[in-house]
C-alpha cells in the first residue's frame, strides 16, 4: 500500500488569517478551547490506493491529531462542514459558551450594528471597523461573561469547602443588584464595590478563599453578574 502525505507549516500571521476566515464563515476550531489561535497551522492530506478506489480521501483536522475521511467530491463549504463536524465530535468541550447560555439564561451582549450605519469617514471613531470586528467584540465579551457563569454555578470553581455555589442563593445571578454599587454595606461596615461584596460572599456563605480583586476569577464573576442585569438603569447607593 502506497501512502503519500503533504504537510505545510505556517507562521502565526498566516495561522491567524486562516482562523479568521473560519470565524467569518461561522466556524470555530482553530486553536484551543479558549479560542487562542495556535502558533502555526498544520494541514495534513493523506491518501492511499484503498481510499482512491473507494472515492474517499483522509484529511487531518486542524488540531493536528485527528483525521476524517470524506468523499473526494467534497469541496468548498460542504468540505469545511464535514471537517468541522469531526472537529466538534473530537472536542465536545468547544461548545461550553453555548451550554452556559442555554443552561443559565446568559443574556447576550449589546448589538452594536448601528455603529456601522450612516456616514463613517476616517475621522469617525468607528470608521475603520468592520462587521467582523463587531462579531469579535460580541464573541469575546460573551465568552468572558460565560466564564463567570461557569464559575458562579460551580462550587469547585469557587473553591467552596462546603459544596456551595453562588447560584444556590442567586439563581441566574438574581438579587445581586450590581447596578446599585457602590453603596454602604452593613456586612463590611463601609462603602463597597460589587467586587467587595462578591469577595465577602465567597469567604462567608460559600466558605472559600479570598479572591484577588483583579484576578481572572473575580473579573469573570463581576462580568457575569453585570451581564445578567442588562438594561437595568444604574442607581448607585440604592438598598
Amino acid at each position: 500500500m502506497k501512502n503519500t502525505s503533504l504537510r505545510y507549516g505556517a507562521g502565526p500571521a498566516l495561522a491567524g488569517m486562516i482562523c479568521l476566515l473560519f470565524t467569518a464563515a461561522g466556524l470555530v476550531g482553530c486553536g484551543d478551547s479558549n479560542g487562542t489561535p495556535p502558533g502555526g497551522v498544520a494541514i495534513a492530506l493523506a491518501s492511499s490506493a484503498t481510499a482512491a478506489e473507494s472515492g474517499t480521501v483522509t484529511m487531518g483536522c486542524c488540531d493536528g491529531k485527528n483525521t476524517v475521511t470524506v468523499s473526494k467530491e467534497l469541496a468548498g463549504q460542504p468540505l469545511a462542514d464535514a471537517l468541522m463536524d469531526q472537529w466538534k465530535r473530537d472536542h465536545p468541550e468547544a461548545n461550553w459558551v453555548t451550554e452556559q447560555r442555554e443552561k443559565h439564561a446568559l443574556l447576550p451582549p449589546a448589538d452594536n450594528s448601528d455603529l456601522l450605519q450612516g456616514a463613517q469617514g476616517k475621522e469617525h471613531t468607528y470608521g475603520n471597523y468592520t462587521h467582523l470586528d463587531l462579531l469579535t467584540w460580541a464573541r469575546e465579551t460573551e465568552k468572558f461573561a460565560a466564564e463567570g457563569s461557569r464559575i458562579f454555578h460551580s462550587a469547585d470553581a469557587l473553591g467552596s469547602s462546603i459544596a456551595v455555589s453562588c447560584d444556590m442563593c442567586h439563581p441566574h445571578a438574581a438579587n445581586t443588584h450590581p447596578e446599585t454599587y457602590p453603596k454602604f454595606q452593613p456586612q463590611l461596615g463601609r462603602v463597597a464595590l460589587l467586587r467587595d461584596m462578591i469577595d465577602w460572599c465567597i469567604e462567608n456563605p460559600v466558605r472559600g478563599e479570598h479572591l484577588d480583586p483583579n484576578g481572572p476569577t473575580m473579573r469573570a464573576l463581576e462580568a457575569y453578574i453585570m451581564a445578567q442585569r442588562k438594561g437595568v438603569p444604574m442607581n448607585y447607593g440604592k438598598h
